[in-house]
């Protein structure tokens, strides 16, 4: 499945989109040179299949794009942070 990532600035959130839509998302919080994501979502006939690793690890590479660092207040970007130490450079 190919999926796209939509930065919705306004709203403060990320969009994993595939072609009937969003499948997951991410919510954050800007502070100064931080974003906290604090919340991420899979629709649940997705849920297990990789969807929300990949919609973090793309939050992650955008967040590593714009010279931010994360604060991963969602238990599921800690964990993956944890698992994928190449991303451990953005937590703040």
């Amino acid at each position: 499945m190919t999926y796209t990532l939509v930065h919705d600035h306004a709203r403060r959130r990320f969009d994993l989109k595939d072609e009937t839509g969003p499948v997951a998302h991410a919510l954050y919080e800007e502070r100064g040179d931080r974003l906290a994501v604090y919340h991420t979502e899979v629709a649940r006939a997705l849920r297990g299949r990789g969807v929300g690793g990949e919609l973090v690890a793309r939050v992650l590479d955008e967040i590593r794009q714009t010279g931010k660092k994360v604060n991963p207040a969602c238990p599921f970007v800690r964990e993956y942070i944890a698992q994928n130490p190449e991303y451990a450079d953005l937590s703040a």
